[in-house]
């Protein structure tokens, strides 16, 4: 099975439709599949469902896709940064779900482990918890929060193989394995494919048999605050 793809538009093909739920990797500006995202703005699929920690900025990462109005609805535990977002939200254009962090990434890990639902004790009494089933273990609450299975996944690593063993670097691990995980199909960008064998086995920190097309690319660096002082 050859799973590289010569670019995003090509890796994408046949998988997007209006209305699906899209697990993106990514944390703040690090890790953003950037060149799927701006694949799919130019297919235009509509009505779209992100999980996502963030969305983005202004005119990058998924930013650009509430810009063009393809986005309904956002799952997400952190949604600051973006004034398009905010404009949306509190103008009743957009949707938005939010989660606990660690909520989120075990709602997405949990999917990609084929278990649909698990308890934890964050969100027990706040709004987080309304409408979900309590229960309690050892003189503790917990709610139920269910596994995100996600139509589609989208992520960014540094290295791939050619079978779809993945290395992050970094911040960029916190939320791209989970996400790869989670999707029924999982595409992932990389900023270098190298041959199979080539990466140590102990060093792999997503195997291959979660990841079905990569394709490799050039990407931006950008710095998501700069703070800077005189000399």
């Amino acid at each position: 099975m050859n799973k590289v793809f010569d670019n995003a538009t090509q890796a994408l093909d046949g998988l997007l439709s209006d209305g699906m739920l899209i697990a993106s990797g990514g944390f703040g500006l690090c890790g953003l599949p950037e060149l799927l995202i701006q694949a799919i703005k130019e297919a235009g699929t509509k009505d779209l469902t992100f999980a996502s920690n963030n969305a983005g900025v202004d005119g990058f990462g998924i930013g650009i896709l509430l810009e063009s109005r393809q986005v309904k609805k956002m799952i997400s535990s952190y949604v600051g940064e973006n004034a398009e977002f905010m404009r949306q939200y509190l103008s009743g254009e957009l949707e938005l779900e939010f989660n606990p962090q660690g909520t989120l990434a075990e709602r997405m890990r949990s999917a990609g482990c084929g278990i649909p639902g698990f308890y934890t004790k964050t969100g027990v009494g706040t709004v987080i918890a309304e409408g979900k089933e309590h229960k309690d273990f050892n003189g503790e609450t917990y709610i139920l929060e269910e596994g995100l299975f996600a139509d589609l996944a989208i992520v960014k690593a540094w290295k791939a193989d050619a079978t779809g063993n993945l290395i992050f670097r970094k911040t960029a691990r916190n939320f791209n394995p989970p996400a790869a995980m989670c999707g029924k199909v999982c595409v992932v960008e990389v900023e270098e494919i190298v041959p199979t064998g080539s990466l140590d086995p102990d060093s792999i920190h997503l195997p291959g048999i979660y990841v079905h097309r990569i394709i490799q690319g050039e990407h931006e660096k950008r710095i998501e605050q700069r703070t800077t002082r005189e000399a």
